[in-house]
Parts: C-alpha cells; structure tokens; sequence
C-alpha cells in the first residue's frame, strides 16, 4: 500500500457505473461554529485501524463533526450507484478514458497539494513523495491509457469438433459496485467504486474526497470518510467486489463479511519481508539498496520494506559495519535532525514499536540507534543483532525503522529461517551465486521477489502485485488491475447451420458410437461410424 491521494490511479484501467451526479460521497464533519482537534491514539490497535503500504498516517488533525453514517446511508449510496452501472453508461471506453485523463490531470494540477498533505500526514520527504507517489501514479495512468483498447478487447479461443461449426471469446465484463478499503490503489476496470481511505490519514483522506469530488464523475466514483463506523456499515452492504489493504486480522474481518454475500476480495495484507544477504556482492550497492527499502521507503513503514535481515555469522560484522557508514552518509550523524526521513505514523504507533524495542530480551540486542522522541513521533534508524526467535519484534511485522538481523552458518539455512514464518508480501535475496538464487526462486513462497534490490517489482507494471496465504490473495497493477475487477464471460456462437442429430433423442446404438467418435477426435472413427461401419 502506498500513500492516499496520488496512488488513486496506480491502476487506472477504467471505471464504472454510479449514482445521481454532483458531490463527491463525502462525509465531513460539519460543525461550523467550532472546529475540533481530535487524537487517534488507539487507531494502530483497533479492529478497523487500516495500515498503509506506504502509511500516510497522521497523528492529529483539524476536522469538523459529521453526522452519523449509518447501514441506512450506506445502503441508499450502493443503490444509487448499482442503478448508474446498471444503466451501462459507464462501461464504455470513452467514459473510461476521461476519467483517467481527469487523474492525469489532478496530478498535473495538485502536486503541490498532494505532497503537502503527504508531509503533513507523516513528514514525508517532498523527493520520497514524488518518486514513490506522483511519479508512479502519471505512469500508471499513461500505461492504462495506452493499453486499455487492447485491454477491453474479447480475446478470440478456439473452439472445438463437438461444437462445429463455432467461435468463441471470452469478454471482460466489469464486476459491478466494488468497495475499496485503501489508502490507494483506485482500480479504474469498469466498476462502479465507493473509496474508503484510511482514518489515520487525515490530510491526505480530506484531499482526497475533495479531489474527487472536483475532477471525477461523482455518479460513479464516491470517497466515505470516517473510521469503525463508517466502514462497518460500508461491510454490511452487498459489494460484486472488495480489496482491502493493511493487516492479517483486519483482512479476517473484511473476508468474513465479505462472505456472507459471497463477495469475492482481494486482500493485500504485508507481512515479514526478508532480505538475505550473501558475502560474495557488492556490498555497498547491496547496502544503499537495503536502506533505500527501509527507512528511505516511509522509514520503514511499507508493507513490502525489508523487516529482517538473515546473513551468516561470519559475514554479520562487515554487514553491520556498512549498514552503519551508509546510513550516515544518507541521513547525517543525527538522523533524528534529518528532513530526509519520515516520521512515525501516529503515537500509537510509536508506542508499539517502543514495545518491540524495549522488550527485555531485545533491548541489550542493539548495535545501532535506539533513541526516540515521542513529542516529534520520531524513532532513529535502529539494527538489532540476533533477537530471540520469540521475541514480539520476529513475531510481528515491525513496520517502522527497526531492523533486526538474524544470523545463521551456512546461508543455506536462511530458507528454513523464512519457511518458519507466514508466507511474506516480498521476499528479496542479495546474491551472485547463480545456483542460491534458483534455489531461493524455486523454494521460498512469497508474494512477489526480487534479486539483489529492494522494492522495485512493484513498479514493474509487467509484474502483479500480491500476496499469499497470510501476505494475502488476489493480485493487481496495470492489466492485473484490470483483470481483478473484471469477470472473464465465456462466450460461444453458433449458427443454425450444421445442427446435429446425435444430440437428441431417440438414443439409439448408432447415435451413441457416432457421439462417441466425435468426442474422441478421430476421424477415421468419424466416417466409419456416419456410414454405419464400426471397428469392432
């Protein structure tokens, strides 16, 4: 998961449907004669506290009082938008394309904005913003834009002799009213969307209700804003879809709603992502890389950071001692003082990962960092070596800057260190051993992999993006999006030309063999059973 408002269109491949036109479903708090400052300190823990890939999160923000959105509400809302896809209007290309060219254009226009809420939200550096935000939201949406004709087109199949004479395709037809519970990733596939994006984003969630509310057709495409409530009420509706971004235990939630309508989702849902790091590399490269995929990637707070590190014993050291000299060329001998590091996402957060850190087993482990500010919500770059297996920090994933490494003999030994855990998001091997890097292609599970960087798959618009077993299901970016919110009808077409009669009744022993030719394919079998010949 990426931050809010520009990842909106990371896989814009067309949208659909909707409801009445004018504003965007929004709502804000309302009390004009008094604005509140609310705190969302338990945000991380509770059972709709959404986690973002990229974590745009805030600690506090100015917001107005709303009124109460209820199951009511929400199910006039889904009416409203089932009856605008149900019209059709949307799922041709044409209204497809205008709204993804309106995204382009709210890049275009709100950049500033955009990355003004991003610092807001979570300090995030203005260069962080645009190459990991801005930058892939206009590529998405140039991909969907010149992509999405072919996209659309049925694929033709081959048909076979029992259906002769024939054709077939298959057509992607939009789902329906889909939901998505996301700080990001907006699927443009034809679908009418309702956008729940997290309430521990305040700025950025507040931009982005109104962006949309300005550029995009509001009788398709609604944002709700709240928190529990809003998005309980949000579950209880029948969706054709949902994807939902952020934890295992929320993701719990979402499917068990989900199926009591039978409604299909798409969960991406993190994890512990492991970077093993052999000794034959280059070792600064390999370094900056890891860095660049943890505390330069949110300081650590993405799902597909590197949460540990596995390297052998004999290599730690050196490992250790890189880690150290980079990350002072990167953020000053005071990260604490850098601009170029984000902050922690909310105070709650920065309370459980001081948790993890001051566990008693853990705390002695540390070889670097450790100290924190909570006024600033900030935790320095912090490397552990060799935690207890059991302890909270190995059990969880961190999502912060801490970065336990963990040591083994051989590196071999690194598979069964990873096959131990819940299958992760990513999973990321730093090598030039050819064999060692087939053998961890072919032997560890996980979401998606990279060899010898960090983080860059998900920008690889070829590639899909998600998870498996408890990193999630499903997957998505550019086709894959589209695909996901797509259901592929099969289509077969005949004429009335060569209807045959072994079809239908009487059934007779000649009937039979005949049939029994066809679906065989021979066509020797064929003709010796049309002429009443068998080969019996």
């Amino acid at each position: 998961m990426k931050s809010i408002s520009v990842h909106i269109l990371r896989d814009c491949s067309a949208v659909g449907g909707g409801a009445s036109r004018g504003r965007a479903f929004s709502y804000r708090f309302t009390r004009k004669s008094n604005q509140t400052r609310l705190s969302f300190p338990n945000l991380i823990t509770t059972s709709y506290g959404f986690k973002s890939c990229s974590a745009t999160l805030s600690v506090v923000a100015e917001v107005e009082e709303k009124p109460k959105f209820d199951v009511h509400k929400t199910a006039l809302l889904v009416k409203e938008l089932r009856k605008s896809f149900n019209s059709g209007r949307t799922r041709g290309y044409e209204w497809r394309v205008s709204q993804l060219k309106s995204i382009e254009k709210m890049i275009d226009e709100k950049e500033k904005e955009i990355t003004e809420a991003l610092h807001k939200d979570l300090s995030k550096p203005e260069l962080e913003a645009f190459i990991s935000e801005i930058s892939q939201a206009k590529s998405s949406c140039k991909l969907a834009l010149k992509e999405l004709s072919y996209w659309m087109i049925p694929k033709k199949v081959k048909t076979s002799l029992t259906t002769y004479p024939s054709s077939a395709e298959i057509v992607s037809e939009p789902l329906g009213v889909v939901l998505v519970i996301s700080t990001w990733n907006f699927p443009f596939s034809g679908n009418a969307v309702v956008l729940k994006p997290s309430e521990i984003a305040p700025a950025t969630s507040l931009l982005l209700s109104s962006l949309v509310e300005e550029y995009l057709d509001n009788s398709a495409i609604r944002v709700v804003q709240g928190a529990v409530d809003e998005t309980t009420a949000l579950l209880e509706q029948k969706w054709d879809k949902i994807l939902y971004t952020g934890s295992a235990r929320v993701g719990r939630i979402v499917m068990a709603a989900a199926a009591k309508h039978l409604t299909p989702v798409t969960l991406e849902l993190g994890g512990k992502c492991p970077a093993v790091v052999d000794s034959n590399i280059n070792l600064q490269v390999a370094v900056r890389r890891i860095i660049a995929g943890k505390w330069a990637c949110n300081n650590g707070q993405a799902c597909i950071d590197v949460d540990y590190i596995i390297t052998t014993k004999e290599f730690a050291p050196k490992l250790i001692d890189s880690l150290i000299y980079e990350l002072e060329q990167f953020f000053g001998k005071d990260p604490m003082e850098s601009n170029d590091i984000s902050r922690i996402v909310s105070s709650s957060h920065f309370a459980r990962l001081v948790k993890l850190l001051d566990e008693d087993k853990v705390s002695d482990k540390i070889v670097l960092g450790g100290q924190r500010d909570e006024n600033q919500l900030k935790i320095a770059p912090t490397i552990l070596l060799d935690v207890p297996e059991d302890s909270l920090i190995m059990q969880e994933e961190i999502f912060g800057p801490l970065m336990p490494i963990v040591t083994v003999e051989n590196l071999e030994d690194s598979f069964e260190v990873i096959k131990s855990k819940p299958k992760p998001l990513a999973a990321y091997l730093f090598s030039n051993d050819e064999q060692l890097k087939k053998d961890f292609v072919q032997n560890i599970s996980s979401g998606g992999m990279l060899i010898n960087d960090t983080i860059l798959h998900v920008a690889t618009d070829g590639l899909p993006f998600g998870g498996v077993g408890e990193s999630g299901m499903g997957s998505y970016h550019g086709k894959f999006s589209f695909d996901a919110f797509s259901h592929k009808k099969a289509v077969l077409y005949r004429s009335f030309d060569g209807d045959a009669s072994v079809r239908y009744p009487p059934y007779t022993p000649k009937r039979l063999r005949l049939l029994k030719a066809l679906i065989s394919g021979n066509i020797i079998s064929i003709i010796l059973a049309l002429i009443g010949w068998s080969k019996d």
